[in-house]
């Protein structure tokens, strides 16, 4: 397990929070589960306009952190450096102690065999049927035989609730079953770190309620972390251990689910306030 940060470098880390105890707490609770994803003093800009800024979190063992906030705050960035695809201006990013800002493209795809990524497209093989991708991964590792590969396979469909469509290519698939394939996918890889971008965008409410308790049934089964990336805070109710609301590139709060409900700051109400409304039906 990696050194745990004293309070004085926490505290320094987490200045630009309005809610450092809550922050405080977060980290006690993570260094308690093993800590295993840290941003510290975290910053990126394109193009010269400031994306993140000093943004510091960590995410324990087997926990669920969802990154909140309105569009274009630079939520689904966090992920993408997470997994190499972006460098950090500044900062540092462990994975399980290990900074992973300097490395190469070769150390960066032994990361991702441990930190894997659901994207909100699936990013499944078009060519391939639902089983074909699904077995992909699995096929990858080269330890496995035929017979293994289509238990796995099966036992991972059914978990998602997709085996009904194993025969099946993507494009005869709706949104909300092609993100459970993925997920699928994403799982036969037998990852420590599961990574969502938008699960629920353009689905409907009951789809996104579905994906949600298939998120939850994973980890459930198999004890992964979590970092979900969402709008949608009635979704990140049901998962969300810790969430990280981000609010003009800053970690506006980063803390516990239950006192993010109840912080009193005028732009995380606001927020709240407006994802509670519901437009009237006709």
């Amino acid at each position: 397990m990696p050194d745990s940060p004293s309070n004085a470098e926490f505290d320094e880390a987490l200045a630009g929070s309005r809610d450092v105890e809550s922050a405080r707490s977060a980290l006690e609770a993570a260094i308690t589960s093993e800590i295993v994803i840290a941003f510290k003093n975290v910053s990126i800009s394109f193009n010269g306009r400031s994306i993140l800024q000093d943004v510091s979190f960590s995410v324990g063992r087997t926990q669920t952190l969802c990154i909140l906030g309105r569009s274009g705050v630079g939520k689904s960035v966090a992920l993408r450096m997470l997994m190499g695809f972006l460098k950090p201006d500044s900062g540092t990013i462990q994975v399980e102690g290990q900074e992973i800002t300097g490395l190469g493209e070769e150390g960066m795809q032994a990361i991702r065999k441990r930190v894997t990524m659901v994207f909100q497209n699936g990013a499944l093989f078009d060519s391939m049927t639902v089983r074909e991708n699904v077995a992909f991964p699995l096929r990858e590792m080269g330890k496995l035989s035929e017979e293994k590969i289509d238990m796995l396979v099966g036992w991972l469909l059914g978990l998602v609730g997709a085996e009904d469509v194993r025969d099946s290519l993507p494009a005869g698939l709706s949104t909300g079953r092609k993100r459970a394939v993925a997920m699928a996918r994403a799982l036969a890889a037998q990852p420590e770190v599961v990574l969502y971008d938008e699960p629920t965008t353009m689905v409907d409410p009951i789809i996104a309620r579905r994906l949600g308790a298939l998120i939850q049934r994973a980890k459930d089964r198999l004890g992964f972390t979590s970092i979900v990336v969402t709008h949608d805070m009635r979704f990140a109710e049901r998962l969300a251990d810790l969430v990280l609301f981000l609010h003009q590139g800053r970690a506006l709060f980063f803390g516990p689910l239950k006192d993010f409900l109840a912080s009193p700051d005028p732009n995380i109400q606001q927020f709240l306030t407006l994802d509670a409304y519901i437009l009237p039906t006709e």
